[in-house]
């Protein structure tokens, strides 16, 4: 699937719930859903800028795609997290940079979010952007 097939299947998901408080609850599933990040990435160098919560994100860069493993220790938070790594974990540089969250807007979180984790949402799509244009750098300079 495509990013963008990816982010219409989330704004499908969500469209099917006319209260905030179940798309709360999904956001709170998917994080449950998600396996926990191992130990050794829990570290001061991955925890996201930005975030109110702690939001730990690791990535790998494998056969010309990121793979971003990452968790947070706030339950949407964590959602959010979830919703993220099934867009962007496992794509190219270039997809990544080329591709813009908007399910973020589509689905009403940027209304529905508190400041703070709206701006930590924002920090956590900006670190995944800047991992992709390093890695980008580095494969265009070693072509």
């Amino acid at each position: 699937m495509t990013i963008d097939e990816i982010q219409q299947e989330i704004i499908d998901d969500f469209a099917g719930f006319e209260d905030w408080m179940d798309k709360y609850s999904l956001l709170i599933e998917l994080g449950n859903e998600m396996a926990p990040i191992d130990v050794q990435y829990k570290v001061d160098e991955n925890l996201i800028r930005g975030c109110q919560s702690r939001v730990w994100l690791h990535q790998e860069y494998i056969d010309g795609k990121i793979s971003f493993v990452a968790e947070s220790d706030a339950l949407i938070v964590k959602g959010l997290v979830a919703l993220l790594l099934k867009i962007y974990s496992g794509r190219t540089p270039q997809e990544i940079l080329t591709s813009e969250p908007r399910f973020i807007d589509e689905i009403g979180l940027r209304q529905h979010l508190s400041p703070t984790r709206s701006n930590g949402l924002l920090a956590m799509v900006k670190q995944m952007k800047l991992y992709a244009l390093a890695y980008e750098k580095i494969s265009t300079k070693n072509n």
